[in-house]
């Protein structure tokens, strides 16, 4: 179950590149499980790790602490190419929370909402101040839908409803669906017994 997500503030991580495709956030060669566990540690392997696997010195994720810079600032067409929920897996095992582009592919978006990773859409104006200040300090509100950065004031993004609810739960969808089963019978027995 994803952890509930109200308002986070965390430094920012910044990829600038765009179009960072799913093969690139995790390659294909690791998509041989169905847990979530330790998915993480293959977040952007090829950028991350030598041909023999051993961690590249200079690479920026091999020497950041996750737990302080939960909020990636990727370029434009972010989460492109194949549907493979492990994508969002791998970067919130690795402690991402939220992604901020330009443009998210849709299926990402899709497979992030439902998993508990938050995908923020900016323009590109408020993309490049985000990028001029990698390791900066942002503010996410989900319910009230504002990002804030710097001495910028409040901007709003949008998140689809059903979704923002889920987050603010702490719940995916089919876990949304159990806590309401209760409901869900006691409707249908109404219905019985109304028609009885």
């Amino acid at each position: 179950m994803p952890e509930r997500f109200t308002r986070l503030t965390s430094r920012t991580f910044v990829m600038p590149q765009a179009s960072i495709d799913t093969d690139q956030i995790i390659p294909a060669r690791f998509l041989t499980t169905t847990s979530r566990d330790g998915l993480g540690a293959k977040l952007f392997y090829d950028r991350r790790f030598d041909a023999e696997g051993k961690p590249i010195a200079d690479e920026p994720l091999n020497t950041i602490d996750p737990s302080e810079r939960r909020i990636l600032v990727a370029g434009d067409n972010f989460g492109c190419g194949s549907s493979r929920e492990h994508a969002p897996w791998a970067l919130l095992d690795y402690g991402f929370r939220a992604v901020i582009s330009t443009a998210i592919a849709d299926i990402f978006t899709s497979n992030a909402l439902k998993n508990g990773l938050l995908p923020i859409q900016v323009d590109g104006e408020t993309l490049t101040r985000l990028m001029a200040d990698p390791g900066g300090r942002a503010t996410i509100d989900v319910e009230k839908q504002e990002l804030t950065f710097g001495d910028e004031a409040p901007m709003t993004f949008k998140t689809e409803p059903f979704a923002r609810q889920c987050l603010l739960e702490g719940v995916d969808p089919l876990g949304w669906l159990a806590d309401r089963i209760p409901a869900i019978e006691a409707y249908e027995r109404s219905r019985q017994e109304q028609y009885a």
